[in-house]
């Protein structure tokens, strides 16, 4: 399935992100703008994050 790319300055948005050591997770449901944004979380929260922002039907 083909995702429509975030706007650029989304896009720029997550590159800073990512260089102060945050990871961005985004609903990959087309036309949703849902995201979510962390930085030091042990691996069960990191998941528990990435499945609240991926799952369209919890948001």
């Amino acid at each position: 399935m083909n995702q429509p790319r975030p706007p650029i300055a989304d896009r720029v948005s997550d590159a800073v992100a990512l260089l102060t050591g945050k990871h961005t997770v985004r609903c990959p449901h087309p036309g949703c703008t849902v995201s979510v944004r962390y930085r030091h979380v042990i691996p069960d929260e990191a998941k528990r994050l990435t499945d609240l922002a991926t799952d369209h039907t919890r948001h």
